[in-house]
């Protein structure tokens, strides 16, 4: 494929973060939304075509939306520009890997790649030693903080509720609060010859338990054949159940049971059944 760029008229330059904050979210609030036929026309030469103008006007589009987003995590004490800056390179990946052949718009597919990079940079940055190293560490590291209804340390009742609300086991809350309330040790305490505890400093002992660059080569073939697998999917559904599915899950602001129920003129429960149909079709979809 080749790279296609527009000579007709010069694109406008993408709002760069070298002023304060206010400045950047200010200019990118004035940038024009798509309508549907404009971005499903503009993904199509992007997916098609390589092409570079209309990637741009996609990107630029939503970088209101990246910051909306990297607004969401600003309580992890990182700064909210460096986390937008990620947020828009998740932004620029979803563009390139976007399939306007698809039902789902591309806000909806972008917020997966936005979030990703975010939480990557997140846990990168957030302390020297990693605070989550499963799974449902992972989930537990963006979701304890606002699960906890008061300061201090979790009670038993509390414990439970969470483990069960985020679907893991009561243990690996316990070790995820202690992870996330521990203090950081110096890298290199200062040498002492008298001073038996040197030996316990973190340089001693320390070692690179990041996966190898075959786990990580295996981790993102894997998950490019779920989300094609996905969408393959979602467009096998019907035209009411794509609606349910992406309203409840694959939007920002998920939508209530009720809402849905009152725009088919249904009841919530057969909104319901539809949704967990509509499920055990994407899981069969997503058997590997």
């Amino acid at each position: 494929m080749t790279k296609k760029v527009s000579k007709s008229k010069q694109l406008a330059p993408i709002p760069a973060m070298t002023g304060s904050l206010e400045s950047y979210i200010s200019a990118v609030n004035q940038i024009s939304l798509l309508t549907r036929e404009e971005e499903r026309e503009l993904g199509a030469k992007v997916f098609d075509d390589n092409d570079f103008d209309a990637a741009h006007r996609l990107v630029t589009s939503h970088l209101r939306f990246v910051v909306y987003v990297a607004r969401s995590y600003a309580g992890y004490g990182l700064p909210v520009g460096d986390l937008i800056q990620e947020g828009n390179i998740g932004l620029m990946k979803a563009v390139k890997r976007y399939d306007p052949a698809h039902k789902v718009r591309l806000v909806s597919f972008a917020v997966h790649w936005i979030r990703a990079e975010i939480h990557e940079y997140i846990l990168k940055n957030w302390r020297i030693l990693k605070v989550a190293t499963t799974k449902a560490h992972r989930k537990l590291f963006f979701n304890l903080r606002k699960n906890k209804k008061r300061l201090g340390w979790l009670r038993g009742p509390e414990i439970a509720r969470i483990a069960e609300d985020l679907n893991v086991k009561p243990e690996v809350v316990v070790e995820m609060e202690s992870r996330l309330h521990g203090q950081d040790v110096c890298f290199d305490l200062p040498l002492d010859d008298n001073d038996e505890d040197n030996t316990y400093s973190p340089q001693a002992w320390l070692t690179n338990a990041g996966p190898s660059p075959d786990k990580v080569l295996e981790k993102e073939t894997e998950s490019a054949q779920s989300h094609n697998l996905l969408f393959k999917g979602l467009d096998k559904l019907d035209e009411r159940s794509l609606d349910i599915i992406e309203s409840r899950w694959l939007s920002d602001k998920k939508v209530t049971l009720q809402e849905l129920a009152n725009k088919y003129s249904v009841s919530a429960e057969r909104i319901r059944q539809l949704e967990a149909v509509a499920m055990k079709k994407l899981k069969s979809q997503m058997i590997i």
